[in-house]
Protein backbone atom coordinates (compact mmCIF):
# COMPACT_ATOMS: atom_id res chain seq x y z
CA UNK A 1 0.00 0.00 0.00
CA UNK A 2 1.50 3.34 -1.00
CA UNK A 3 1.41 6.40 1.22
CA UNK A 4 1.02 9.16 -1.36
CA UNK A 5 -2.25 10.21 0.26
CA UNK A 6 -0.29 11.49 3.29
CA UNK A 7 1.06 15.03 3.62
CA UNK A 8 3.25 16.61 6.29
CA UNK A 9 3.13 20.01 7.95
CA UNK A 10 4.04 21.63 11.29
CA UNK A 11 1.76 20.70 14.18
CA UNK A 12 0.85 24.37 14.74
CA UNK A 13 -0.43 24.65 11.16
CA UNK A 14 -2.53 21.54 11.52
CA UNK A 15 -4.07 22.53 14.86
CA UNK A 16 -4.79 26.08 13.70
CA UNK A 17 -6.96 24.73 10.89
CA UNK A 18 -9.00 22.76 13.43
CA UNK A 19 -9.30 25.56 15.97
CA UNK A 20 -10.60 27.92 13.29
CA UNK A 21 -13.37 25.49 12.41
CA UNK A 22 -12.04 24.99 8.88
CA UNK A 23 -11.67 21.24 9.43
CA UNK A 24 -13.26 18.85 11.90
CA UNK A 25 -10.76 16.79 13.89
CA UNK A 26 -11.36 13.77 16.10
CA UNK A 27 -10.77 15.86 19.23
CA UNK A 28 -13.21 18.56 18.14
CA UNK A 29 -15.78 15.92 17.26
CA UNK A 30 -15.36 14.45 20.75
CA UNK A 31 -16.08 17.88 22.22
CA UNK A 32 -19.11 18.24 19.94
CA UNK A 33 -20.47 14.86 21.05
CA UNK A 34 -20.15 16.05 24.64
CA UNK A 35 -21.64 19.49 24.02
CA UNK A 36 -22.27 21.40 20.78
CA UNK A 37 -22.19 24.59 22.86
CA UNK A 38 -18.69 23.76 24.08
CA UNK A 39 -17.56 23.02 20.53
CA UNK A 40 -18.94 26.35 19.31
CA UNK A 41 -17.09 28.30 21.99
CA UNK A 42 -13.86 26.52 21.10
CA UNK A 43 -13.91 27.33 17.40
CA UNK A 44 -14.99 30.91 18.17
CA UNK A 45 -11.86 31.33 20.30
CA UNK A 46 -13.86 31.89 23.47
CA UNK A 47 -11.99 29.18 25.38
CA UNK A 48 -8.31 29.73 26.03
CA UNK A 49 -6.11 26.94 24.71
CA UNK A 50 -3.37 26.47 27.30
CA UNK A 51 -0.13 24.69 26.43
CA UNK A 52 0.78 22.90 29.65
CA UNK A 53 4.14 21.29 30.52
CA UNK A 54 2.42 17.90 30.19
CA UNK A 55 1.48 18.68 26.58
CA UNK A 56 5.07 19.69 25.79
CA UNK A 57 6.34 16.47 27.37
CA UNK A 58 3.86 14.42 25.35
CA UNK A 59 4.91 16.06 22.09
CA UNK A 60 8.56 15.51 22.94
CA UNK A 61 7.96 11.83 23.72
CA UNK A 62 6.12 11.29 20.44
CA UNK A 63 8.87 13.05 18.53
CA UNK A 64 11.72 11.02 20.00
CA UNK A 65 9.94 7.65 19.91
CA UNK A 66 8.35 7.95 16.47
CA UNK A 67 10.61 10.33 14.54
CA UNK A 68 14.01 9.85 16.14
CA UNK A 69 16.71 12.06 17.60
CA UNK A 70 17.28 14.23 14.51
CA UNK A 71 13.64 15.33 14.40
CA UNK A 72 13.61 15.71 18.19
CA UNK A 73 16.63 18.04 18.10
CA UNK A 74 14.98 20.11 15.38
CA UNK A 75 12.02 20.96 17.60
CA UNK A 76 13.28 20.51 21.19
CA UNK A 77 16.29 21.42 23.28
CA UNK A 78 17.32 19.55 26.43
CA UNK A 79 18.35 22.00 29.14
CA UNK A 80 17.51 22.98 32.70
CA UNK A 81 17.57 26.64 31.76
CA UNK A 82 19.58 29.63 32.92
CA UNK A 83 21.60 29.44 36.15
CA UNK A 84 21.17 31.90 39.00
CA UNK A 85 24.71 33.26 39.54
CA UNK A 86 24.05 33.79 43.24
CA UNK A 87 23.10 30.19 43.96
CA UNK A 88 24.72 28.27 41.11
CA UNK A 89 21.38 26.51 40.55
CA UNK A 90 18.91 26.86 37.67
CA UNK A 91 16.19 29.48 38.10
CA UNK A 92 12.82 28.03 39.08
CA UNK A 93 10.30 27.53 36.31
CA UNK A 94 7.98 30.12 37.90
CA UNK A 95 10.57 32.92 38.14
CA UNK A 96 10.63 36.00 35.92
CA UNK A 97 14.19 35.23 34.80
CA UNK A 98 13.18 31.76 33.61
CA UNK A 99 10.05 33.08 31.87
CA UNK A 100 12.09 35.69 29.98
CA UNK A 101 14.67 33.10 29.00
CA UNK A 102 11.98 30.67 27.86
CA UNK A 103 10.28 33.29 25.70
CA UNK A 104 13.54 33.83 23.81
CA UNK A 105 13.98 30.14 22.86
CA UNK A 106 13.35 29.04 19.28
CA UNK A 107 12.69 25.43 20.29
CA UNK A 108 10.53 23.86 22.98
CA UNK A 109 12.44 23.15 26.19
CA UNK A 110 12.72 19.74 27.82
CA UNK A 111 14.48 19.47 31.18
CA UNK A 112 17.21 16.91 31.78
CA UNK A 113 14.91 15.03 34.15
CA UNK A 114 12.10 14.92 31.61
CA UNK A 115 14.47 13.81 28.88
CA UNK A 116 15.59 10.88 31.01
CA UNK A 117 11.93 9.99 31.48
CA UNK A 118 11.33 10.10 27.71
CA UNK A 119 14.34 7.87 27.12
CA UNK A 120 12.76 5.28 29.43
CA UNK A 121 9.60 5.37 27.33
CA UNK A 122 11.55 5.11 24.08
CA UNK A 123 13.62 2.19 25.34
CA UNK A 124 10.52 0.31 26.48
CA UNK A 125 8.70 0.74 23.17
CA UNK A 126 11.69 -0.24 21.06
CA UNK A 127 12.41 -3.34 23.16
CA UNK A 128 8.84 -4.61 22.80
CA UNK A 129 8.83 -7.09 19.90
CA UNK A 130 5.32 -6.35 18.60
CA UNK A 131 5.63 -2.58 19.02
CA UNK A 132 9.02 -2.57 17.32
CA UNK A 133 7.59 -4.53 14.39
CA UNK A 134 4.70 -2.09 13.97
CA UNK A 135 7.15 0.83 13.87
CA UNK A 136 9.74 -0.86 11.66
CA UNK A 137 8.67 1.05 8.55
CA UNK A 138 6.21 3.85 7.94
CA UNK A 139 5.61 7.57 8.37
CA UNK A 140 5.14 9.62 11.53
CA UNK A 141 2.75 12.55 12.01
CA UNK A 142 1.13 12.22 8.59
CA UNK A 143 -1.83 14.46 7.74
CA UNK A 144 -4.88 13.46 5.69
CA UNK A 145 -7.79 15.74 4.73
CA UNK A 146 -11.05 14.68 3.13
CA UNK A 147 -14.79 15.34 3.18
CA UNK A 148 -16.41 12.83 5.53
CA UNK A 149 -20.21 12.65 5.80
CA UNK A 150 -20.35 16.02 4.05
CA UNK A 151 -17.97 17.69 6.54
CA UNK A 152 -14.36 18.75 5.79
CA UNK A 153 -12.26 16.62 8.16
CA UNK A 154 -8.60 16.14 8.97
CA UNK A 155 -6.43 13.69 10.90
CA UNK A 156 -2.79 13.71 12.03
CA UNK A 157 -1.66 10.14 12.53
CA UNK A 158 1.02 9.15 15.02
CA UNK A 159 2.27 6.46 12.64
CA UNK A 160 1.12 4.89 9.40
CA UNK A 161 2.64 1.63 8.22
CA UNK A 162 1.97 0.41 4.67
CA UNK A 163 2.07 -3.14 6.05
CA UNK A 164 0.34 -2.77 9.43
CA UNK A 165 -1.97 0.22 8.97
CA UNK A 166 -2.57 2.90 11.57
CA UNK A 167 -0.60 2.83 14.81
CA UNK A 168 -1.35 5.20 17.69
CA UNK A 169 1.01 5.82 20.62
CA UNK A 170 -0.43 6.43 24.08
CA UNK A 171 1.01 6.77 27.56
CA UNK A 172 -0.81 5.52 30.64
CA UNK A 173 -0.43 5.13 34.38
CA UNK A 174 -0.89 1.35 34.24
CA UNK A 175 -1.31 -1.15 31.42
CA UNK A 176 -3.64 -3.04 33.75
CA UNK A 177 -6.27 -0.35 33.28
CA UNK A 178 -5.48 0.66 29.71
CA UNK A 179 -8.56 -0.94 28.19
CA UNK A 180 -10.65 1.18 30.56
CA UNK A 181 -8.60 4.22 29.50
CA UNK A 182 -9.55 3.52 25.87
CA UNK A 183 -13.21 3.94 26.75
CA UNK A 184 -12.74 6.71 29.32
CA UNK A 185 -10.69 8.96 27.03
CA UNK A 186 -12.50 8.19 23.77
CA UNK A 187 -9.56 6.53 22.03
CA UNK A 188 -11.86 4.13 20.19
CA UNK A 189 -13.90 7.00 18.72
CA UNK A 190 -10.71 8.83 17.74
CA UNK A 191 -9.28 5.86 15.89
CA UNK A 192 -12.60 4.98 14.26
CA UNK A 193 -12.62 8.55 12.88
CA UNK A 194 -9.05 8.10 11.58
CA UNK A 195 -9.91 4.74 10.00
CA UNK A 196 -12.91 6.20 8.19
CA UNK A 197 -10.90 9.13 6.78
CA UNK A 198 -8.18 6.76 5.55
CA UNK A 199 -10.81 4.51 3.93
CA UNK A 200 -12.33 7.43 2.02
CA UNK A 201 -9.01 8.40 0.40
CA UNK A 202 -7.61 4.88 -0.13
CA UNK A 203 -10.63 2.61 -0.41
CA UNK A 204 -8.99 0.35 2.18
CA UNK A 205 -10.14 -0.41 5.73
CA UNK A 206 -6.79 -0.57 7.50
CA UNK A 207 -5.97 -2.38 10.76
CA UNK A 208 -5.76 -0.25 13.91
CA UNK A 209 -3.23 -0.81 16.70
CA UNK A 210 -2.44 1.11 19.86
CA UNK A 211 0.97 1.03 21.51
CA UNK A 212 0.65 1.97 25.18
CA UNK A 213 3.60 2.62 27.49
CA UNK A 214 3.47 3.16 31.23
CA UNK A 215 4.67 6.48 32.67
CA UNK A 216 5.88 4.74 35.82
CA UNK A 217 8.29 1.94 36.63
CA UNK A 218 8.77 -0.54 35.09
CA UNK A 219 7.74 1.56 32.03
CA UNK A 220 6.12 -1.52 30.48
CA UNK A 221 4.79 -1.41 26.92
CA UNK A 222 1.73 -3.23 25.59
CA UNK A 223 0.07 -3.45 22.17
CA UNK A 224 -3.65 -3.68 21.44
CA UNK A 225 -5.49 -4.24 18.16
CA UNK A 226 -8.99 -2.81 17.92
CA UNK A 227 -11.56 -5.13 16.39
CA UNK A 228 -13.61 -4.19 13.37
CA UNK A 229 -16.81 -4.60 15.38
CA UNK A 230 -15.94 -2.05 18.05
CA UNK A 231 -14.61 0.40 15.45
CA UNK A 232 -17.73 -0.01 13.29
CA UNK A 233 -19.94 0.86 16.27
CA UNK A 234 -17.84 3.92 17.14
CA UNK A 235 -17.89 4.96 13.48
CA UNK A 236 -21.69 4.95 13.41
CA UNK A 237 -21.77 7.12 16.53
CA UNK A 238 -19.25 9.52 14.97
CA UNK A 239 -21.29 9.77 11.78
CA UNK A 240 -24.46 10.50 13.76
CA UNK A 241 -22.56 13.30 15.51
CA UNK A 242 -21.44 14.70 12.14
CA UNK A 243 -25.09 14.77 11.03
CA UNK A 244 -26.02 16.67 14.20
CA UNK A 245 -23.11 19.04 13.55
CA UNK A 246 -24.43 19.86 10.07
CA UNK A 247 -27.87 20.47 11.57
CA UNK A 248 -26.38 22.88 14.13
CA UNK A 249 -24.63 24.72 11.31
CA UNK A 250 -27.92 24.97 9.42
CA UNK A 251 -30.06 26.10 12.34
CA UNK A 252 -27.48 28.14 14.23
CA UNK A 253 -28.58 26.38 17.42
CA UNK A 254 -25.77 24.86 19.50
CA UNK A 255 -27.32 23.12 22.54
CA UNK A 256 -25.48 22.07 25.68
CA UNK A 257 -27.21 18.68 25.57
CA UNK A 258 -28.88 19.30 28.93
CA UNK A 259 -31.85 21.40 27.83
CA UNK A 260 -34.44 18.76 28.72
CA UNK A 261 -35.37 17.57 32.21
CA UNK A 262 -33.60 14.34 33.12
CA UNK A 263 -34.84 11.66 35.48
CA UNK A 264 -32.99 10.01 38.35
CA UNK A 265 -34.94 6.89 39.22
CA UNK A 266 -32.46 4.63 41.04
CA UNK A 267 -29.90 4.75 43.83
Amino acid sequence: MNTNFITHEPADTYHARSRSGEFMSSHLLADFRESPALFRKEINGEIEQKDTPAFVLGRAAHSLILEGRTAFDRDFVVTDGPVNPRTGEPYGAKTKAYAEWLAAQDREVVSGKDYSFILNLQRSVHLHAAASELLASGEAEGVVRVEYSGVPCQIRMDWFSPEHGLVDLKTCDSLKWFESDCRRYGYIFQLAFYRAVIRIVTGVTVPIHIIAVEKNEPFATGVWQLTGEVLDLAERINEAALERYKNCQHTGIWPTGYEDIRIIDSL
